[in-house]
């Protein structure tokens, strides 16, 4: 097509973003390291951060490379292995302010190499409070700065050694835009009177640590085809079984037999490897390799007692799914109906997703098992406490409380209808 054919309603693609300085070397040695702190001590402003994982390929989160980015310092790249822990840099980012995307990705493994921050800015936070309606660094970039970022090395193994200069372009661009980001979006945070929040959850995601995985085996996909409690116990057994061995072996889990090849033999139950191993849809590279802890897994899972095998639905210290509330208590059912949905309207309002206005199961258990109070003036703070004690931070608590007080006095103003049970969030 000539310029001439071209329509004058479409718009060119964004440039493509390059690096401003060139590529630097990787940094893995002691000496390379302290010039690092060093130049990094000498710059001026926030510090922009992001870490590279194997997810994927390794049963760890450990970073595998750790990008930073200082004005009058420039962009650094460090290989963390050969080190440990870095508390050199550590010291040199102390009082500095932190910039990441997505944080809570990337806090758990710069935490396992010694580096906290004193205050960070998260630039996909800040996006979601500002009602952006995708917030990945490429969508922002380009939204805010007018360029393309490219993506096609987001999935790489990262313990690749050496690493390759493609990949290492790709992750020294994700540092070069965090600071030009964070200035224009801190703008955009002040304008819309939003800027408190955003400090009251940066500052709360400092604290920031990897919840504990509780029966995550429960989440092996395809598992909802599986029947009775002993298939369950199967389930159960190969994903534990599975988990051990790829932790042995740093692998992730999925490269030694996938779930759906646990899903199969937890619905046919072979108790022999010839039997396990003809199975249809039994694959995976572990497959035939550890073929005996397989078996021997389902083995004691035919034998173990009915007690103790596991149920479908999980034993919680939560309220029960939404959808049995109407049954096990209307009023409670009708608490959170009305509280989704004025949440809901209050989150349009606002311009922010409902589940930044407030935690969906801190809503869900402030409804389920409110304050005993039902006299306005001191509900409201008891509500208040009880939503502080889940964690919910005082921006949301002033918005999202009054909501909650409201519903719990509406719900039992007047008798439950005969409605649909609330859905599931």
């Amino acid at each position: 097509m000539t310029t001439e054919d071209t329509p004058e309603d479409v718009t060119p693609d964004p440039p493509m973003l390059t690096l401003r300085d060139g590529l630097t070397r990787v940094v893995d040695t002691e000496a390379g390291l302290a010039e690092v702190c060093e130049r990094i001590a000498a710059g001026s402003g926030p510090v922009a951060i992001d870490a590279e994982r194997a997810s994927g390929y390794r049963y760890s989160s450990r970073a595998y490379l750790i990008q930073l980015r200082r004005e009058g310092a420039g962009t650094f790249l460090v290989d963390p292995i050969p080190f440990g822990s870095l508390p050199g840099l550590q010291a040199v980012l102390d009082g500095t302010e932190w910039i990441l995307h997505a944080a809570t990705q990337d806090l758990p493994c710069l935490a396992e190499v010694g580096l906290y921050p004193s205050a960070l800015f998260d630039t996909e936070l800040a996006g979601r409070l500002l009602g952006y309606p995708r917030v990945g660094l490429a969508t922002l970039v380009e939204s805010l700065l007018g360029s393309r970022l490219a993506k096609e090395h987001s999935a790489v193994d990262w313990s690749t050694r050496p690493l390759p200069e493609p990949w290492l372009e790709y992750a020294a661009l994700d540092v070069e835009v965090l600071i030009e980001l964070r200035t224009l979006l801190g703008a955009e945070l002040i304008a819309a009177g939003k800027d408190e929040w955003a400090r009251q959850e940066f500052e709360n995601l400092r604290g920031f640590e990897q919840p504990a995985r509780v029966d995550a085996w429960r989440r092996t996909s395809g598992m909802h085809r599986v029947r009775g409690r002993r298939g369950l116990g199967a389930v159960r057994a190969l994903w534990e079984a599975r988990d051990e061995i790829a932790e042995q072996r740093d692998v992730t889990p999925g490269r030694i037999i996938p779930d759906s090849a646990i899903v199969v033999a937890a619905q046919t139950m072979p108790t022999d490897k010839a039997t396990l191993m003809s199975t249809k849809g039994f694959h995976g590279r572990g497959a035939e390799r550890y073929a005996n802890r397989w078996v021997e897994a389902l083995r004691e899972v035919a034998e173990m007692d009915e007690a103790d095998l596991p149920t479908r639905s999980p034993r919680g210290d939560g309220p029960p799914l939404p959808r049995a509330w109407a049954e096990k208590d209307p009023v409670a059912a009708r608490r959170l109906t009305l509280a989704r949905d004025a949440i809901a309207a209050l989150a349009e309002e606002l311009n922010l997703p409902v589940e930044n206005l407030l935690t969906p199961d801190y809503l869900r258990r402030t409804l389920w098992t409110p304050p005993s109070s039902r006299d306005a003036a001191t509900l409201a703070p008891a509500v208040a406490e009880q939503l502080a004690g889940l964690g919910a931070r005082p921006w949301q608590i002033e918005l999202a409380g009054p909501v909650l007080v409201e519903a719990i006095l509406a719900a039992e103003a007047e008798p439950p209808t005969e409605a649909e049970p609330p859905t599931e969030d």
